[in-house]
């Protein structure tokens, strides 16, 4: 069984949008589910939170920045060509607030990942407050988006060419001075979220921390993706993505992200080779 590509939409220049027949997954899926994707056979195995869902037209929509060799290689997949596998949903739904006022913080690619629990958030009645975070304006993602299901947006720059210059911390710092915030989501790099959990803290806003762990089967079995949560090992797969942020060892995360660095560039660096030799099709 394969999965057709219906829609490949460029939102960035290294950010594609794609609509996938995946009916299955489609019936299932909520908001903080993820599936685990293989683009072609025998290629590597890399966990995409589902932005969308379509039960109707049983599709499911996911956005993938390309920043090595798997993702610049379904970077160049459009509409009419297939990927091998994609299993899901997996992992758990978000916990969503109950009514009041919550901030959704995304840096990054983490918009995406964090578009469909605003929307959650949104349709539980609570008032969302949104900030998202980018390196530089033509890298801020799904700002109409995330502008419709918010009651206030606010977007930064790490460059100052969109919005405030500087991180999100910034105006989550100024929402929490200027209101009531009873609950924080963050989804973007290891750095923003430990900040944002750092921020909320010493306020005891509840806040969680979307992880995004080496994975490779998504179901509990490598433990690629063990995580420290309140001194106890977890599975970001299983017992994840979303943990409360102040539990978490940010330090051996950041330390275990690292941990195939050297095998990814070499990897990256050989794809990007027989592309420009034009040895891959």
């Amino acid at each position: 069984m394969t999965f057709p590509i219906r829609e490949a939409i460029p939102l960035a220049p290294t950010i594609t949008r794609y609509v996938v027949d995946a009916p299955l997954v489609a019936r299932k899926r909520q908001a903080g589910h993820f599936v685990i994707v293989r683009v072609a056979e025998g290629g590597e195995r890399i966990p995409l939170t589902i932005v969308e869902g379509d039960a109707a037209a049983g599709t499911i929509t996911l956005i993938v920045q390309a920043v090595g060799k798997t993702t610049r290689q379904m970077a160049r997949l459009r509409a009419g060509d297939v990927l091998a596998d994609v299993l899901g949903p997996l992992g758990n739904p978000t916990p969503i607030a109950v009514p009041g006022a919550v901030a959704c913080i995304g840096g990054g690619l983490g918009t995406a990942e964090l578009l469909p629990i605003a929307r959650a958030l949104r349709a539980a009645g609570n008032a969302v407050h949104a900030v998202i975070g980018a390196r530089h304006r033509d890298l801020v993602i799904l700002e109409a988006e995330m502008a419709a299901c918010a009651q206030s947006l606010a977007i930064t720059t790490d460059d100052g060419s969109r919005g405030g210059k500087g991180l999100v911390t910034a105006p989550l710092a100024e929402l929490m001075e200027t209101q009531r915030i009873d609950a924080v989501y963050a989804i973007g790099p290891l750095p923003m979220m430990r900040a944002v959990a750092e921020l909320t803290r010493p306020r005891r806003v509840p806040t969680w921390a979307s992880l995004n762990a080496l994975m490779v089967d998504g179901t509990g079995m490598c433990g690629g993706c063990r995580v420290t949560v309140g001194g106890v090992m977890k599975f970001a797969c299983v017992d994840g993505p979303e943990f409360d942020a102040h539990a978490v060892d940010f330090d051996e995360l950041v330390r275990r992200s690292r941990m195939y660095a050297r095998e990814e560039r070499i990897a990256d660096e050989r794809y990007r080779t027989a592309c420009a030799s034009g040895s891959v099709a």
